[in-house]
């Protein structure tokens, strides 16, 4: 979905989404496709690049806020797709922090003895929740799937190095769907009111989710025992690029050490940092021991920051 898609049913223009979010298209799933289908394959890429069958991993956590159902949850069908049915199985909702929740998890149900090898899977088909009339949150969301292995190492010292999470669960309304579950369940006259669809105010997310960023980076970084300057790459949340920009000007973080694909994909929530992680693997830039810094917001209000040291 290009800007120009856009431009043809609403008042907006490529220059006026480029300029405030960075974004220039994203994707969504064809008709055919639900979201344990994206998870699916990005469980598969990640078990590819790491060698490994579906079978060898004891536990499998999707994190998503557009489920294949209300229950059962989705990380069920992954695994049982991928042939690995009778495995622990688990879903998370805290929309775009998924992933950054996620990796603290899995690494500390590796830590305690419970699982060898955990899959964590960030994914969302958030074109299913969007009203396509409101340029407000149409242009900003798109579908996508990214996926990790965490696994046990032989190495005496930890990858996972410290996380900073939080939430706010104040006001919900500031980022939400308002219809669908038990607080507000679904109607025919909300239906059409199209209370099912994501609502936003923009404003108050961005400076929350710039404040956020900052203080959960400098806090993991300083339970880590690490500065700014020991950080090899920072992959955000791929919400805006200027909030992205913003915090990483006040962490001091140079542009050639942000990677970005907001460009191509939008908001795809809890897929965007794995999808950038995947993406900065496959162009062979990471070195062994590189300090990688995940940092992200989303719904709930929820935030994190995750520092990880890259093992080849």
């Amino acid at each position: 979905m290009t800007n120009a898609d856009f431009e043809k049913r609403l008042d907006t223009s490529d220059e006026w989404i480029v300029t405030r979010t960075g974004m220039k298209e994203r994707r969504y799933a064809s008709v055919e496709q639900a979201t344990s289908d994206l998870a699916t394959e990005a469980a598969r890429h990640a078990l590819m690049h790491a060698g490994l069958k579906a079978t060898s991993i004891d536990c499998w956590i999707v994190a998503s806020v557009t489920p294949d159902y209300h229950f059962p949850a989705t990380a069920c069908i992954v695994s049982a797709s991928l042939g690995a049915a009778g495995k622990a199985a688990f879903d998370m909702e805290i929309a775009c922090s998924g992933f950054i929740y996620g990796l603290p998890l899995a690494a500390s149900l590796i830590r305690s003895g419970v699982f060898r090898r955990v899959m964590v899977i960030g994914v969302e088909t958030l074109s299913r929740i969007l009203n396509q009339n409101d340029r407000n949150t149409v242009i900003l969301f798109g579908d996508g799937a990214g996926a990790a292995v965490v696994e046990r190492t032989a190495r005496a010292e930890d990858s996972f190095l410290s996380c900073s999470l939080g939430s706010d669960g104040t006001n919900p309304e500031l980022l939400y769907q308002p219809a669908g579950g038990s607080r507000e369940p679904l109607t025919a006259e909300g239906l059409e009111q199209q209370r099912d669809k994501v609502v936003m105010a923009g404003r108050e997310i961005y400076k929350c989710a710039v404040n956020k960023m900052v203080e959960t980076s400098r806090s993991a970084l300083a339970q880590a025992h690490l500065s700014v300057g020991d950080v090899s790459w920072l992959i955000p949340h791929q919400a805006n690029l200027r909030i992205i920009e913003a915090a990483a000007k006040r962490l001091r973080i140079e542009r050639e050490r942000i990677v970005v694909n907001i460009d191509r994909y939008g908001n795809t929530s809890s897929a965007s940092i794995p999808i950038a992680l995947s993406e900065t693997i496959e162009r062979g830039v990471l070195r062994d021991g590189d300090v990688l810094l995940f940092t992200g917001f989303g719904g709930g209000l929820s935030w994190g920051s995750v520092a990880w040291r890259w093992r080849d």
